[in-house]
């Protein structure tokens, strides 16, 4: 059965922050993931990581300016010195957390910036946080995301991202896998999948349309999970999703996979 990662920065959002691992732990989550970890110290999570039994699966480089809606700094030509010193803020955070996979949220193209100036940019940068995650012994993924929920998004697609990966060359780099994201952008989503297995080092999850939980939309998850077994998959399985009432109240899709 696949092991599935509680994302809580879209989970038990009825909960304070530091009190949502409990309740991902109490509903049988063995793992967590959220977009940033670092608005709280990282001994403190790790202290609570501990507490409930949870592994941390993920987290985001730091993203830039979220609140003012930035998405990620990667591609962005004039922040290359900040995103170098966001890599060494999450190595901190994962050396501390235990966390072992960082994504890399690339940004949205702002106007009137080349697209190729853009892809220089990810390219470099991904490329310096590869080499200084693979000293650290931190896997790095990056995520394409549909236009729809973040429009303007940089990496859209995976005929892109693995464009981005050859040109980047370092094993330490594979592609973030959103089920629901790539349904929305280019459908055959479990061939691709399958295509792509040997390049993905971390795969999420939410049903179309509306980013709710699994059995609300058009996607087969059951039948995404059992591929996912047949083909030997054996990372976290990242539930990103927004539930339609409380999470706990919505999970009944999960109690045949615990």
């Amino acid at each position: 059965m696949p092991k599935f990662s509680a994302n809580l920065s879209m989970l038990y959002t009825e909960h304070p922050f530091m009190e949502r691992f409990a309740a991902a732990a109490a509903d049988g989550f063995k793992a967590v993931e959220y977009v940033s970890p670092y608005e709280v110290a990282p001994e403190t999570i790790t202290a609570e990581l501990q507490r409930c039994n949870l592994t941390q699966a993920l987290f985001n480089l730091p993203a830039g300016d979220w609140a003012a809606g930035e998405r990620g700094i990667g591609c962005l030509p004039d922040r290359v010195s900040e995103f170098e010193q966001s890599v060494d803020t999450a190595i901190r955070y994962a050396e501390v957390t235990g966390c072992r996979k960082i994504n890399c949220l690339v940004g949205i193209q702002p106007p009137g910036v080349d697209t190729h100036a853009l892809e220089e940019t990810l390219v470099g940068n991904l490329q310096y946080a590869a080499r200084r995650l693979a000293d650290s012994g931190i896997a790095l993924v990056f995520e394409p995301i549909n236009t729809r929920d973040i429009p303007g998004y940089f990496v859209t697609n995976t005929k892109q991202a693995e464009r981005i990966m050859d040109r980047v060359g370092h094993s330490n780099l594979l592609i973030q896998y959103d089920f629901y994201h790539m349904q929305v952008m280019q459908g055959d989503i479990v061939a691709t999948f399958e295509r792509l297995q040997d390049k993905i080092g971390h795969v999420q999850i939410a049903d179309n349309p509306g980013r709710h939980e699994p059995g609300t939309g058009e996607i087969n998850h059951d039948f995404i999970f059992k591929r996912l077994d047949e083909l030997g998959y054996d990372g976290w399985v990242g539930c990103e999703y927004r539930p339609t009432s409380t999470t706990s109240e919505g999970l009944g899709w999960l109690k045949a996979y615990q």
